[in-house]
């Protein structure tokens, strides 16, 4: 008799939005969102980190909601909206986060910064004007072990900025 290793049986399957596409994906019944995302997607900006939830590095958007994705099986994403980082930038235009963080420094080794920039996103989507304790707050789960945290608050804060005025030629252009 010949068994077939566990890890090369692809029995489950579910149907997702991953970054505003419609995706289908195949895959070990096993496997966390972040080993779909980074080994049976190719997404692989979501990263690695500590796989016990401790860390953040690993946060996606899941429902416009942050979820650790080492913590969430795979299977429980069928027929939800996942975003990452890759799904941040539109029409080749930087997300305003990402143009902050680049412009202030706010990621020296970048590791942590996927997961920092989606878990703002979720911050400025259901807060559009937060305090500093408030971003500090919301980043709490978000380990970075570089910047020593003041360029990221920082740029979230400039992010706010953009944001606004994004807005404000959007509704009086």
């Amino acid at each position: 008799m010949i068994t077939v290793p566990v890890e090369s049986r692809k029995s489950a399957h579910i149907r997702l939005t991953l970054n505003a596409e419609p995706v289908e994906v195949s895959f070990a019944p096993y496997k966390t969102l972040l080993e779909v995302l980074r080994e049976d997607l190719g997404h692989t900006g979501t990263k690695h980190g500590c796989e016990l939830g401790e860390c953040g590095a690993c946060a996606v958007l899941v429902d416009d909601k942050p979820v650790l994705s080492c913590l969430l099986l795979a299977l429980e994403c069928d027929g939800r909206n996942v975003l990452t980082v890759e799904g941040l930038a539109s029409n080749g235009t930087l997300h305003p986060l990402q143009e902050a963080f680049a412009n202030l420094g706010a990621a020296q080794c970048g590791y942590c910064t996927p997961a920092i920039l989606v878990t703002a996103k979720a911050l400025l989507d259901e807060n559009p004007a937060p305090t500093r304790d408030q971003i500090r707050q919301a980043l709490s789960g978000n380990l970075c072990r570089c910047t020593g945290y003041l360029q990221i608050f920082e740029a979230v804060e400039e992010a706010v900025v953009k944001i606004a005025e994004q807005r404000k030629t959007s509704t009086h252009g």
